[in-house]
């Protein structure tokens, strides 16, 4: 099986230097978290995730685009240019350029991120457009601008390809390195959700995109209580049914919610945010973070 390497979290946590609150496209990031880079790493010096994601985005540039983009519509200023100037307002915040962005017609609420770090696109569901208000959306948009800014593109692109391949034939040969890109990719989904607040600069929208993800439901949504929602973490880690989680490429929505929260008390969101001084300090936040997300005791 595919190695991340070990992780003195603490120790990692504390020798973190703090980052410029300038950002730049492809660089690094003041709000990412610290678990998110170091997997990274450890990651890219694994050899069967180097040649796997070496594979993906040579299959990606010599088929092209056209299997995934063959059912969408591009967003363009004078095509759904609602959407396109929420797109610009992310990429402006995170200091990006404005992404290329696709609609799909799925039943799905979902967007994702595909390409190369020099060719990338996001793809949104139109279930998720047709259920989210322009903040949510924002929020969504950010997320997935996130990835782009933070150079998981390849990462996430040998990530759907692998599970394609999975799905399809020689599952054991691709498993020990989805397993590692799974590791990491939890990881990054924290990271991103960070990307999204600072672009929606609004916890109660984050928090309401995460609700309507986990229910599905417009008839229902007013009903949702979200501090009983938020609860289910503590429900979730009492069983030893929480190790099925490994598995996932994205942490169970109550522990996004409540690592979102920890991020909200930053020094960082809250100068950007323009709500006050005080807050803590990123590697506080990612202790705290790490005390949430984390599967093994």
């Amino acid at each position: 099986m595919a190695q991340v390497g070990t992780l003195d979290f603490k120790a990692f946590v504390e020798g973190r230097t703090e980052l410029s609150a300038a950002m730049g496209e492809g660089g690094a990031t003041a709000y990412a978290y610290a678990y998110d880079m170091k997997t990274r790493a450890a990651i890219a010096k694994a050899k069967p995730v180097e040649h796997a994601v070496t594979a993906a985005v040579r299959l990606l540039r010599s088929t092209g685009k056209a299997p995934l983009l063959g059912h969408s519509i591009k967003v363009g200023p004078n095509q759904f240019p609602r959407m396109h100037r929420l797109a610009q307002q992310c990429a402006d915040t995170l200091g990006i350029s404005t992404p290329t962005l696709y609609i799909v017609n799925n039943p799905y609420m979902n967007a994702s991120t595909y390409g190369t770090n020099d060719d990338s696109f996001i793809m949104v569901h139109s279930a998720l457009v047709d259920q989210f208000s322009d903040d949510e959306l924002l929020y969504v948009l950010g997320h997935e601008c996130g990835h782009i800014h933070n150079s998981h593109v390849v990462y996430l692109t040998a990530m759907y390809l692998l599970t394609q391949m999975a799905s399809s034939f020689a599952k054991w040969l691709v498993e020990p390195a989805l397993l590692a890109l799974s590791s990491w990719s939890r990881s990054a989904e924290i990271t991103c959700d960070r990307a999204g607040l600072l672009c929606a600069k609004n916890l109660d929208v984050a928090t309401r995109s995460f609700t309507r993800l986990a229910l599905g439901s417009i008839k229902l949504h007013d009903e949702l209580n979200v501090e009983a929602f938020v609860s289910q973490y503590e429900e979730a880690q009492a069983s030893v049914g929480r190790y099925a989680e490994l598995r996932e490429s994205h942490p169970w929505l109550p522990k996004r919610v409540l690592a979102l929260r920890a991020f909200a008390e930053s020094e960082l969101y809250r100068r950007h945010a323009g709500i006050g001084g005080g807050g803590i300090a990123m590697q506080e936040v990612d202790t705290k973070v790490h005390e949430i997300i984390k599967i093994w005791d």
